[in-house]
């Protein structure tokens, strides 16, 4: 019987829900289904028992429903249920709605926006299929349980939602928590569960500290256009008045960021106006150009940690523009620098770094692999013009090398190289070196490796590989200043290059071998081993190479390395540099371990005492950070610190996390143990309250049940 009233309702309500609505455009035909049906004289439709009706993509569901021709309305009578095109849910006692239930009154009614936000009316109005009026009203995300009041609600006399916008504007707004009334606004506007971008009130967040004390900061997204937008974080305590700000910008080719913030605190002498400003923007443009800038500037040495803006110790600001293409680059970069470090004279370090280079690989017919050609220029300018500590240095360099490749018999693959770099110095303000010198540096290199695969009965694919390189090569003319290459390190990135030193100043020379031999295993079940060990010769030692880098005297230290990936997230990467007598000059490791509950990074670094490296005594400590999630709506985590050589913390820090339906609450505290001329140890407490609901990126999110 049912079908039979399906099949003659499509067709009655086709042309009387459809033609008599809005002939000017063409009708999609509603469906209802109905335990009975009757039509009467006065050309009322009345549906009874288990009624749903389908109308586009909004579902219906009622007791009865009565349909006047004449007045063109829906007389609706409950338990009513409305779901949406776009998701919302309406539930009512009884209803007047228009055949579309675009426009109309429901009586008794509750809206449901997204599945997250809940609001409860005596009445609610609907205009045009956009706005949405609700008298009466209390909202709340929160599951509400026994009739009790939910952990927060928002009660108003009115509330308009206007669904075009994303917005939810209340009047006579009072926020309750438990039940109980703690402040009242007359007037309040949130953004929708919808809505993921709208001007208005972030997640506040208290934040005490031993030097500010107790304060709040109340942070205000501003949208500027559909690309652009700011975010005000006024930051009040007894001990501060900070103003951050946080501006972004998208355009079609790129992008910029501006972080900033002004304070007037107690904590220099003078009260003093603090500042810093972080500035980053990178574009790329029609013919692999590319234009990254980066600015950074701050009032003090101290305002970044004091405010927890970033730890960083050394401030670079540069603008750079360059193109790669397949075969050439070319690059323009500025850098000026900063050192923030206790000890530092900037006034004497070289923080005016400007330079440019061009390379091309050039292919000729009939010549076995590729040449390339490169040109550069490097400038390292000093504020002070004092001999010799405020020298300045400007470097013209140019190159030709050859580079080759081949497979052997047996299958070696073979790599020879060729080639010769010419330097050009000026040197300004350093009486203990000339005004002009002029380098040359002629090299050969051949390089052979074997990679040997064996595949096992399980599975399991093995490859060894041996490598083998000898190099020469040899810097005639002046000497030079050493500005870029004074921190020297071996590991099994440059064990086969031409030069450990990382710059251009110094270069090695003579005759070396580097060999090294390394394996892998890889396991069909998703496990991965490797590792390599190798050392650098020598014909002679170079004195350059202070004692401590490993790489003084004719023999180079071990360099060693062991990596393991598993299947369930674990990864380990390891390194270590020790002499024949297993004495470590260097020892690092880092530990990863991801899955569905569990995150963690680990780092262990050991460091011998070494002069030229400006330490005097071993350096030794771990770090760590961690996160767990305990439940669907608990996470905590943890990170620390810690100075094994002088057997002390520097930094700790833990934080809970709890989210459910209706709000997320974090909690943290921390503490950095290290002090200098400009900082004291000191601890810093957070507590963050977000109220679900509002605005996208909720969904999802855990929900309470209910315990009788």
């Amino acid at each position: 019987m049912r079908a039979l009233l399906l099949l003659w309702l499509t067709l009655t309500l086709t042309l009387t829900m459809g033609l008599l609505a809005a002939p000017a455009r063409a009708q999609i035909p509603a469906t209802l289904v109905a335990d009975s049906v009757t039509v009467t004289p006065e050309r009322q439709l009345i549906a009874r028992g288990n009624v749903e009706a389908f109308y586009e993509d909004t579902r219906l569901s009622a007791e009865a429903i009565v349909y006047d021709e004449a007045s063109d309305r829906l007389t609706i009578t409950g338990p009513i249920f409305i779901q949406t095109a776009d998701g919302d849910i309406f539930t009512a006692e009884r209803a007047n709605l228009d055949p579309r239930l675009e426009n109309g009154l429901l009586i008794g009614a509750r809206l449901v926006l997204n599945e997250q936000l809940q609001l409860a009316a005596n009445q609610i109005d609907r205009v045009d299929g956009r706005l949405t009026q609700l008298y009466k009203v209390a909202a709340t995300a929160c599951r509400v349980c026994g009739g009790g009041p939910p952990l927060w609600e928002i009660r108003a006399r009115r509330v308009i939602h206007d669904e075009a916008a994303g917005q939810l504007y209340f009047e006579a707004a009072q926020f309750r928590i438990g039940g109980v009334p703690v402040f009242y606004l007359p007037r309040m506007r949130l953004p929708d569960p919808t809505n993921a971008r709208s001007t208005g009130l972030l997640i506040p967040r208290l934040r005490t500290t031993d030097r500010l004390g107790t304060g709040i900061k109340l942070p205000y997204f501003i949208t500027l256009g559909p690309h652009a937008d700011l975010t005000l974080t006024p930051y009040l305590s007894p001990a501060t008045r900070t103003l951050e700000a946080r501006f972004r910008r998208a355009f079609l080719r790129g992008d910029v960021e501006i972080d900033a913030a002004v304070t007037s605190d107690d904590i220099l002498d003078g009260g003093k106006t603090r500042d810093y400003v972080f500035a980053e923007a990178e574009f790329a443009w029609p013919g692999n150009w590319r234009l990254e800038a980066q600015l950074q500037a701050v009032s003090d040495q101290a305002y970044l940690i004091d405010y927890d803006y970033s730890d960083t110790d050394l401030l670079t600001s540069f603008l750079r523009l360059g193109r790669i293409t397949e075969d050439s680059r070319l690059g323009f970069d500025l850098t000026v620098v900063e050192s923030l470090r206790d000890g530092d004279e900037n006034e004497l370090l070289p923080t005016l770094l400007p330079s440019a280079v061009y390379e091309r690989v050039l292919r000729y017919p009939g010549l076995p692999g590729a040449l390339t050609a490169y040109a550069e220029a490097e400038v390292a300018v000093r504020t002070s013009e004092r001999d010799r500590v405020g020298r300045d240095i400007v470097r013209l360099g140019t190159g030709l090398g050859w580079r080759h490749q081949s497979v052997l018999p047996g299958g070696l693959l073979a790599v020879s190289a060729a080639g010769v770099e010419v330097d050009r110095y000026r040197i300004d303000e350093d009486s203990a070196f000339p005004d002009h010198v002029t380098r040359r540096t002629p090299y050969l290199q051949a390089e052979l490796r074997w990679p040997l695969a064996r595949t096992t009965a399980t599975g399991s694919t093995h490859v060894l590989e041996p490598v083998l390189a000898l190099t020469w090569s040899d810097t005639y003319g002046g000497r030079v200043p050493n500005e870029d290459s004074q921190v020297v390190e071996l590991d099994e990135t440059n064990l086969f290059a031409l030069s450990r030193f990382p710059g251009e100043d110094a270069r090695e020379d003579g005759w070396r071998a580097a060999a090294a031999l390394s394996w892998t295993v890889a396991r069909p079940s998703g496990w991965q081993a490797r590792t390599t060990v190798g050392r650098l010769l020598r014909a002679s030692p170079d004195p350059r190479f202070a004692s401590g880098t490993g790489l003084d005297g004719d023999t180079s230290d071990w360099v060693a390395v062991v990596g393991l990936d598993t299947p369930t997230g674990l990864s380990l990467d390891a390194r270590a540099l020790f002499d024949d007598d297993y004495d470590f000059a260097r020892t690092e490791a880092r530990l990863d371990w991801s899955n569905a509950r569990f995150d963690l990074a680990a780092t262990y670094v050991e460091l011998a005492a070494n002069e030229a490296e400006a330490r005097p005594a071993a350096v030794a400590e771990w770090t760590f950070d961690a996160d767990y999630r305990v439940s669907e709506m608990w996470e905590v985590s943890a990170e620390a610190r810690y100075d094994i050589a002088a057997d002390a913390p520097k930094f700790a820090g833990v934080g809970v996390e709890y989210t459910n339906e209706c709000v997320t609450v974090g909690l943290s505290v921390s503490r950095r143990f290290t002090s200098s001329t400009t900082l004291e140890p000191e601890t810093d407490y957070g507590l963050s309250v977000g109220l679900n609901g509002f605005s996208a990126g909720r969904q999802g999110t855990p929900v309470r049940s209910c315990r009788n």
